[in-house]
């Protein structure tokens, strides 16, 4: 059992910088078959459309990322702290939404993000962390 714990958002006005933060205990390192990543919820949308943002797999540090993102955020992960982060530059007001981290097994990142942006009840996801971009 895996359980993920993300801190981090926040407020902030456009152009402004997060970094969002998301621990995984329970079971010890992740295994190194396994992808994790960020996907977000914008307000008003449902669970099924949400947003694949970032993800990374755990064995060999493959990244991907959504066009929407690219250049200004970027995905990490600190194997030895079993923590996943996500530094976020330039936000801009689209940007808002509730971040989730999310993991499971599968080292293949298109389909992993298009199975976690489909499906919520698969893998281990954490609460959530609220990011808000307004003036």
């Amino acid at each position: 059992q895996v359980q993920l714990v993300e801190s981090g958002g926040g407020s902030v006005q456009p152009g402004g910088s997060l970094r969002l933060s998301c621990e995984a205990s329970g079971s010890g390192p992740l295994p190194s078959h396994w992808a994790i990543g960020w996907i977000r919820q914008a307000p008003g949308r449902t669970p099924q459309q949400r947003e694949g943002v970032a993800a990374v797999t755990v064995g060999g540090g493959n990244t991907i990322y959504a066009d929407s993102v690219k250049g200004r955020f970027t995905i990490s992960l600190d194997n030895a702290k079993n923590t996943l982060y996500l530094t976020m530059n330039n936000l801009k007001p689209e940007d808002t939404a509730m971040y989730y981290c999310a993991a499971a097994i599968g080292d293949n990142l298109p389909a992993f993000i298009a199975t976690m942006e489909r499906l919520s009840d698969f893998g281990y996801w954490g609460q959530g962390t609220r990011v808000t971009v307004s003036s």
